[in-house]
């Protein structure tokens, strides 16, 4: 398994409550692009429509080596789940205010993964809380080592 990206702005501005790994759909210059590194999941999130989800805001830059067949780099790609998981996690995002977001995008067997969280935003007094924490342990590492 090799991680192309790691979305660990997530972590400081959610609460993660489950995690999901999910397939998605590119095209030819798309997955090229990916393969290379050149694509961003920093301000993208996940949505639930008509039974599908779909990945909103990842941005992956046009291929250098296309042609006039080369792909639109906003456009919203679909996510590859079971039907039943999506139903449970579209009741869990309408009913409970949660929202979706992905968190790694990683090769699995030469194939495109991508690994979603099921989230609850943290309030201001919260992050602080998580920044003292961490800033603690970081802390304790330098003294030990």
């Amino acid at each position: 398994m090799k991680i192309l990206a790691h979305n660990k702005k997530v972590a400081h501005d959610y609460y993660i409550l489950e995690t999901y790994e999910c397939g998605i759909v590119l095209k030819g210059t798309e997955i090229k692009s990916v393969r290379l590194g050149k694509f961003s999941i920093k301000e993208s999130y996940v949505r639930v429509d008509n039974f599908e989800l779909f990945i909103i805001n990842m941005n992956i830059s046009k291929y250098d080596y296309g042609n006039i067949f080369n792909h639109v780099e906003d456009r919203k790609k679909k996510l590859l789940m079971g039907k039943h998981e999506i139903i449970k996690l579209g009741q869990k995002v309408k009913l409970e205010g949660l929202t979706l977001v992905p968190t790694k995008v990683y090769l699995k067997e030469g194939l495109c993964k991508v690994e979603i969280a099921l989230c609850k935003g943290k309030k201001l007094y919260d992050k602080r809380e998580t920044q003292k924490t961490e800033d603690v342990k970081k802390r304790l590492q330098k003294l030990t080592h």
